[in-house]
């Protein structure tokens, strides 16, 4: 039997792991900057973008740490070829999932930043999705262990 570490990647593998850390980098750095806003820098929003930071409740806010903190956590788990990428992704992408549900269904975001803001929550499903597929197929194909 074989070690893992005596296998070829494809170069596409550290492709999807190389962008996959930068991507989860820059949700922890959202999730950080979120999280670290001045009551000056809300306050010099309009109204209606204030009354959504005041309105979100806790648990979303736990959400978005989970999704970020557990998306960066598979990513790296992916680089050093680890087979736990794939729970941290799928744990990152039902976390989203469910602070993308209270955007969508129990806030009213879309009318006060449009429809225009709906594209990077897509986006973030769709890539968090596209991760926890890539890491199956890693572990499928021999190259996390």
């Amino acid at each position: 039997m074989s070690d893992i570490s005596d296998r070829k990647l494809p170069r596409l593998f550290w492709v999807v792991a190389i962008i996959a850390l930068a991507w989860n980098a820059m949700g922890v750095a959202a999730y950080l900057m979120q999280v670290t806003i001045s009551n000056e820098a809300i306050a010099a929003l309009p109204a209606e973008q204030q009354a959504l930071y005041a309105a979100q409740p806790a648990w979303v806010t736990a959400a978005f740490a989970i999704a970020v903190f557990a998306g960066m956590a598979g990513s790296v788990a992916l680089v050093l070829r680890k087979r736990v990428a794939t729970t941290m992704f799928v744990v990152s992408l039902l976390a989203a999932v469910g602070q993308m549900f209270y955007a969508f269904a129990m806030s009213n975001m879309l009318d006060v930043m449009g429809a225009d803001s709906a594209v990077m929550p897509v986006a973030i499903i769709v890539i968090a999705g596209a991760l926890v597929w890539f890491a199956l197929r890693a572990r499928d194909e021999g190259w996390t262990n």
